[in-house]
């Protein structure tokens, strides 16, 4: 083999999988047909999911230097103030990141093609996949080079991570069903001033549609992003000056712009890949589904979807784990798509239509109902899991296994694990579990000891017997952990088995049926 992965497609979910791959000692290499990184980007929106897993690439830092904290969202209707939703106490106790950061997707690729080069990887620029054929054991793919010339490379698998247009998912003839919205969308950088809620979200609803205006790092900058009047969607020469009293809105609206740095017109869709593998191949990201910028989902949710194979991949390319441990990306992952998909759709239709009756239900209904319900403690909480996507499981899939006993309102096999603060050794100081090393599973056992005869799996499995302490029982009893009982923790932060008693049995039989890992290792 040329490669163990080829990763075609050097955006976000790309450079994503790249680094979890190469971190794991996987050789993969990164092509991509584009001269250059991006310059100009849509995708803004970093949620806290994607802030946990920068935390554990160690790129955590740079992304929050880069980037700017919206710690709430702030809802308008016909320019006055309706509502707040507040991110910072919504997600409190549920990830150490409880905003948004606004990061465009230049400074994403940017940070994860910094972290890359410290693998020895580098992304092949002006690199085109033409061909692909598949074969038992491997692909091979032909590949149109910077100089013009063809040559053709051998790969285990193929990852396609290059975007609405897949060349991947085309050349495997997996169909991409959906359509077009009508509408045409503009995005703009601008300096001004006005209403808007400082270091914060602001939705600007008004009958004709609406705005949404994101904080940017610098003094009075902001990315707006709102659809194009009706009668100029067909205009080839639209500049930011033609959208500005679709700005301002219907009333008196004190908003003043200084300068606009940058401005865009773009269609999106709603699409969703059929199948995500095709024997040796995968699409991700963009290239397996699309849709609306409802929530600022699809640059995260491409990062997860690179995040759920790259562990599941490398287990399977070091000979680790079955071939069949493959499938439970597209398992988990697609039902994951197909709600975002349906969820954004239906929002996004009663957001941007044209109707007058959806004007009045956006200035004067959906306002106030969202004013009213963010004002809940409970649909806050359940707002922001949805939002920031750590609300996602993967419950009654096939690495998901609930042994009997777990009380109702437990963490449950394919939760994501809560994020917890406790001493893992007695007398030991307070640690955070989301920094425990996610290249390896974490079982972690409460309220009994360890079984003496507990394989390692070669280094695979690390585990933790959690000491009875006051400041730990605090802990659980407020994530609802009850004792005794133990938790194995994937290497994406997912719970695979969990139970009351441990039984050294039970995990073997784990181990042995769920393809997590092929029996222990020698």
């Amino acid at each position: 083999m040329d490669t163990d992965v080829l990763i075609v497609g050097a955006g976000p979910t790309g450079l994503m999988l790249a680094n979890q791959l190469a971190r794991r000692g996987v050789r993969a290499r990164i092509i991509d047909r584009h001269a250059g990184p991006s310059r100009e980007t849509r995708a803004l929106g970093v949620h806290a999911r994607t802030l946990e897993i920068y935390s554990h690439l160690g790129v955590i830092d740079r992304a929050l230097q880069l980037g700017k904290k919206g710690t709430g969202g702030d809802i308008w209707a016909n320019g006055k103030h309706t509502g707040r939703i507040p991110l910072g106490d919504a997600g409190s106790g549920i990830t150490p990141y409880p905003y948004i950061l606004v990061l465009g997707q230049d400074d994403n690729e940017r940070i994860l093609g910094d972290r890359l080069r410290d693998w020895n990887v580098a992304v092949e620029w002006n690199t085109e996949l033409t061909a692909l054929e598949q074969h038992t054991d491997h692909a091979s793919a032909t590949l149109k080079m910077p100089d013009g010339t063809s040559r053709t490379l051998d790969a285990a698998w193929i990852a396609g991570c290059d975007g609405a247009h897949s060349a991947v998912r085309e050349l495997n003839g997996i169909a991409f069903p959906g359509a077009p919205y009508e509408h045409v969308f503009y995005v703009a950088d601008v300096e001004m001033t006005g209403t808007m809620v400082p270091d914060e979200v602001n939705v600007y609803l008004w009958r004709a549609g609406f705005h949404l205006f994101f904080p940017m790092r610098g003094k009075d900058h902001w990315r707006i992003v709102g659809i194009v009047p009706e009668g100029m969607r067909e205009r080839k020469d639209l500049g930011f000056d033609d959208v500005v009293p679709s700005i301002q809105g219907e009333s008196e609206s004190a908003l003043s712009f200084r300068t606009c740095s940058w401005f865009s017109t773009y269609r999106i869709h709603h699409r969703s890949a059929e199948r995500f593998r095709d024997r040796r191949c995968f699409v991700l990201g963009d290239a397996a589904h699309i849709h609306s910028p409802v929530g600022a989902q699809g640059m995260n949710t491409g990062l997860q979807d690179a995040y759920n194979l790259a562990w599941k991949l490398a287990l399977v390319v070091q000979g680790r784990a079955p071939e069949s441990m493959i499938d439970t990306y597209a398992e988990e992952r697609m039902p994951v798509a197909k709600r975002l998909l349906d969820t954004t759709d239906r929002a996004f239709r009663v957001v941007v239509s044209d109707s007058w009756l959806a004007g009045l239900l956006r200035t004067h209904v959906l306002a106030r109902v969202a004013a009213m319900a963010m004002s809940n403690r409970r649909i806050q909480r359940a707002a922001f899991l949805t939002v920031s996507q750590t609300g996602i499981h993967y419950r009654g899939r096939s690495l998901s296994t609930d042994l009997a006993g777990l009380p109702h309102g437990a963490p449950h096999a394919g939760d994501r694990f809560p994020w917890l603060r406790l001493k893992l050794r007695a007398g030991g100081a307070v640690e955070d579990v989301f920094a425990l090393d996610d290249t390896r599973c974490h079982l972690l056992v409460f309220g009994q000891p360890l079984p003496k005869d507990l394989p390692s799996y070669a280094g695979l499995l690390e585990a933790h017997e959690i000491p009875d302490d006051p400041a730990n029982d605090a802990v659980l009893a407020e994530s609802g952990i009850a004792k005794p009982s133990f938790y194995l923790v994937r290497p994406d932060g997912h719970i695979g088995l969990c139970g009351t008693r441990l039984e050294t049995a039970e995990l073997q039989r784990y181990y042995g049926t769920r393809v997590l890992v092929a029996g222990p290792m020698p």
